[in-house]
């Protein structure tokens, strides 16, 4: 079976590292979807498609080496159309084909279960603290944010100097 996960990653945090551990043992294949693929440098989305393919790819291989499988996983980035009446078809368009799409955002459960999907709630994993806004926040004012992500993770927004891109696209350059 191949599955669907979406997501923007920004960045990629423990809460979506729990979510793809969980989703990976039930599947022989699954595709993350990078959602928002065209947005960057900004604060609700500081980090490119290509820094965010590199920090999943990065955690995934993590999780596969744990639990010691080789499920295969695909990473596409994924632009925005704004036209949610036509989303699940581009992202079809985008994407190998699936059998489930597990998800707990409202509106993309409700677009794939309206387009005739199998669509399949994922646990939340302490979503007050692995919640991308307040990782972000906590990036901007100092606060320890290298808890919330995975190791590799950790080391990819440093290798970018991803909080200096944050803090000065904010203008809290400190």
């Amino acid at each position: 079976m191949r599955a669907f996960f979406v997501g923007r990653f920004q960045p990629y945090h423990l809460g979506h590292h729990e979510v793809i551990r969980n989703i990976i043992t039930q599947v022989d294949e699954l595709i993350i979807g990078i959602g928002s693929a065209q947005e960057s440098h900004s604060i609700e989305n500081p980090f490119t498609a290509g820094e965010r393919v590199l920090m999943i790819s990065r955690a995934v291989d993590e999780i596969k080496e744990e639990l010691r499988i080789d499920t295969k996983v695909y990473i596409i980035p994924l632009e925005d159309i704004y036209r949610n009446s036509l989303w699940v078809a581009h992202v079809c368009s985008m994407v190998p084909p699936f059998d489930v799409v597990y998800t707990n955002n409202p509106l993309v459960y409700r677009l794939f279960k309206e387009a005739g999907f199998n669509v399949r709630h994922t646990k939340m994993y302490n979503r007050n603290e692995y919640h991308g806004t307040e990782i972000r926040k906590k990036m901007l004012e100092g606060e320890d944010w290298e808890r919330y992500v995975p190791k590799s993770v950790a080391e990819i927004i440093k290798e970018i100097d991803g909080i200096k891109r944050l803090r000065e696209i904010s203008g809290r350059d400190f």
